[in-house]
């Protein structure tokens, strides 16, 4: 590699060619002068010259001396930044190096040009150019022809760069707020993309121009003496490309790449980077895919490159939302590399997506370890200590990673979110306030800014604060929040210190909470209830058709296994249950599938794998979600028996063992009704009952309301009815809108919606010795009752 001091004797020389002044600057002048010599087979325009000379001029404005114009520091500058090739110019120029024996032998080139279809330079100089990649030994350039392409590219390149920058199509976006993905698109060390996200301008017709320039390039690179060559010359064209962030144009390169050598690895995940940096993470995960087979199958030949592949693999899992599977190529990558800071930053981040707090915590501790300035890493390690209730420490680390990147908006918003749960909530306002200063239309930023605020006490800019956010986006919640806001001021209440500006109110003993009427719901029920739906709408379990479960229960074949007790299995490993899950909620969009799963992984699957192995018993799973997913209860609860039926011990009968059964309804109380809790379970354990129970004794323990599962008739309450508006009634106690059921005292005519009426919450102004209640699915019941009420009255008035 050609040292500094050689390469910056190159520039002092150009430097004084074109100093005709000799004031000791270049100026505009000097400068087009230059740029014109060092390049005589292109006739630029005046308009191209300004347009070079007002990019370079506002570029390195730290190294311009008033008139006198670019200092050598400055051009030095452009060219240790790629701006130039200083070998190729100095060539270009016909300059010469003289002599100096302690700087070594002179350089003495033939006169060369920057233009297209012109012979290069010779081989001691092309280490000295394009970028690190071209001349390294594993995946650079190999024929002195590929260079002439790489050289001629650069120059199209270029020129389309000079003539949108005069258009001002060109742009640069920076990025540095949002949190990298940790991507690896080097076939080495890894490496990120830039900071800076260019956008070119495709649809006019100088893009056009380069597009079909750029075809003849690739023509004469399919129309190399060998194939070897031919592949070569893609490589090299589809990396510059790359490299400049035309990635439509890199992706053909690479894909004829793969047409011409199938079983390379490098075209296979450079492909793969590519799409997905165009958003296709389907796309991408198939290349990476054919990138490790063809990896795996080179033996110690791409051994290298593997840690890579794995990276790129899981990250364009994580695009398709399979979170779980990625975590596996996070670990794959970072036991062959243990040096490789960013897979386990992704590996922590993954696990605290799937809610594996402690081992996301390890993961990105040993990533700061390694990279003490990884901001991204810090904002997670935050996050997951947060998920672990650790708030002060986690405010801490959330601060750390702010320092590091003062605009970091992950670390901004979360850090509000912290400060919110805490009751912090000037604190929270002033985070979501930052985030707002960097993302100006983050719509859940300016509602979560305007419920701080509310928290506060701030009335009056929380309603300007949910007006913004109104603007940003229609959601009915924020209708909904703004109409609470009036409501409090209506009545002029005083808050009771609830993060949602709830009225004042009293928590009355469970005991003194009554129902008129089998059709009232209990109030603990009601409040199990509500959580499993909540629990549904975050997973979209209730979009799922019941009969998806038979229907994967019937196609798919899992092998049988034994478990540490000896008895058979269709166990299945947590990663292949995300792909069984990905089919079942295929109607989800990736980041809202993510979601999804960290729910059933924190609720579901941590119970089912009572022994952390990471195997859970697929029939017992398909089970559980049957009573939560769409369709006539009666199909639900079949269907629950039928995946228990489907289980090795019970398969080919029409009866399932009574232990299997018992086992199933504690499992179901365990997890979805919190007041009984997993110790339940150990009651199953060791029992040695061989009896068997048919479907209608299976249903009798299922709908059992103290012992079974019959909250499930509550829960089909609150689906059918759970959008139902009650005109203009609000909640004597949150003052929101009631949607849902309205629970009425009798009494003192107060109304409670589904949330307060579980929770035992009543106006502080009804001190009552006990509360009935009376429940309304719909108005038109209540007016019903009204109706009834007063012919009843009238019967009784004469």
């Amino acid at each position: 590699m050609a040292t500094r001091g050689s390469r910056s004797e190159n520039v002092k020389r150009i430097f004084q060619q074109f100093d005709t002044n000799r004031d000791g600057g270049l100026n505009r002048d000097e400068m087009a002068a230059l740029v014109v010599a060092v390049n005589p087979r292109v006739k630029f325009s005046d308009e191209q010259i300004n347009a070079i000379l007002d990019e370079v001029f506002r570029t390195y404005g730290e190294f311009i001396d008033g008139e006198k114009g670019l200092t050598y520091d400055g051009l030095l500058r452009t060219y240790d930044d790629g701006a130039g090739d200083v070998d190729r110019d100095f060539d270009a120029l016909g300059l010469e190096l003289n002599f100096d024996e302690n700087k070594g032998a002179s350089i003495v080139s033939e006169a060369s040009s920057s233009s297209i279809a012109d012979e290069r330079v010779i081989e001691s100089q092309k280490k000295q150019r394009t970028a690190a990649w071209a001349v390294s030994p594993h995946h650079g350039i190999v024929f002195d022809d590929t260079w002439k392409l790489v050289d001629d590219l650069e120059i199209l390149l270029k020129r389309l760069k000079a003539k949108q920058a005069k258009d001002a199509k060109f742009r640069n976006d920076n990025f540095d707020a949002y949190s990298d993905a940790g991507w690896s698109r080097e076939l080495g060390a890894s490496a990120e993309l830039s900071e800076k996200r260019v956008y070119w301008e495709e649809s006019g017709p100088d893009y056009a121009l380069f597009v079909k320039e750029l075809g003849a390039l690739r023509s004469r690179a399919d129309g190399a003496r060998s194939r070897e060559e031919a592949f070569d010359g893609h490589m090299a064209i589809g990396r510059v490309l790359y490299e400049h962030q035309l990635f439509k144009e890199a992706l053909i390169c690479f894909k004829r790449s793969c047409e011409l050598q199938p079983m390379d690895v490098r075209p296979h995940f450079r492909a793969g980077n590519c799409l997905y940096v165009l958003g296709k993470s389907k796309e991408a995960k198939e290349e990476f895919l054919l990138a490790l087979e063809s990896a795996e199958a080179g033996g110690n030949q791409w051994g290298y490159l593997l840690p890579q592949i794995y990276v790129n693999l899981g990250i364009a899992l994580e695009g398709e939302g399979t979170v779980l599977s990625a975590c596996e190529y996070y670990r794959e990558a970072a036991i062959l590399c243990p040096t490789h800071y960013r897979a386990l930053k992704l590996l922590g981040s993954a696990l605290f997506g799937v809610g594996e707090y402690r081992a996301a915590v390890k993961a990105l501790e040993e990533a700061i370890f390694m990279k003490p300035d990884y901001a991204d890493a810090h904002c997670d390690l935050a996050s997951a200590l947060h998920g672990m209730g650790e708030d002060e420490r986690a405010i801490e680390v959330f601060q750390k990673a702010i320092d590091l990147k003062p605009g970091h908006v992950d670390a901004l918003y979360n850090l509000g979110g912290l400060y919110m749960d805490l009751g912090r909530f000037q604190r929270a306002s002033e985070m979501y306030t930052r985030v707002l200063a960097v993302w100006p239309n983050h719509w859940r930023a300016q509602l979560n800014k305007a419920v701080s605020l509310l928290g506060a006490g701030e009335t009056e800019e929380a309603k300007k604060a949910l007006k913004e956010a109104l603007k940003m986006t229609n959601r009915v919640e924020l209708n909904d929040a703004i109409y609470h806001l009036k409501q409090l001021q209506k009545k002029k209440v005083k808050t009771n210190g609830g993060s949602n500006g709830e009225a004042a109110f009293v928590i009355v003993d469970p005991s003194k909470f009554k129902t008129l009427g089998e059709k009232t719901t209990l109030r603990q029920d009601l409040g199990n209830a509500l959580q499993i739906r909540a629990f549904q709408r975050l997973t979209r379990l209730n979009r799922c058709e019941v009969d998806l479960l038979k229907k994967e229960m019937s196609e798919t074949d899992v092998p049988v296994s034994y478990s540490g007790s000896g008895g058979p299995q269709k166990s299945i490993r947590k990663p292949n249950l995300e792909e069984v899950l990905r089919k079942l909620l295929n109607f989800l969009k990736p980041e809202t599938f993510q979601g999804a799963v960290k729910a059933i992984n924190e609720k579901i699957l941590s119970v089912l794998d009572e022994t952390g192995s990471g195997r859970v018993d697929l029939g017992m799973f398909y089970a559980v979600l049957a009573p939560l997913c769409s369709g006539p209860p009666d199909n639900r609860k079949r269907i629950a028996f039928d995946a228990l039926l489907w289980r090795p011990v019970n398969e080919g009968g029409s009866h399932i063992r009574k232990v299997d059964a018992v086992q199933y309804i504690k499992l179901l109380r365990a997890i979805f009704i919190p007041s009984h809790g997993v110790s339940e379970m150990l009651e199953v354990h060791g029992e040695t009952d061989t009896s068997m129970v048919s479907f209608n004794e299976f249903l009798v323990m299922f709908n059992d309301p103290d012992w079974g599962f019959g909250i499930l008739s509550t829960l089909l309450k609150l689906e059918t009815g759970d959008r139902n508006r009650h005109e203009h009634h609000v909640c004597s106690v949150c003052r929101y809108p009631i949607i849902g059921s309205r629970f009425k005292e009798v009494k003192s005519h107060f109304s409670l919606c589904n949330q307060c009426y579980s929770e035992g919450k009543v106006p502080p102004n009804f001190k009552q010795d006990e509360y009935k209640f009376k429940e309304y699915g719909k108005e038109a019941e209540a007016m019903k009752d009204k109706c009834l009420c007063f012919n009843l009255q009238s019967r009784k008035d004469p």
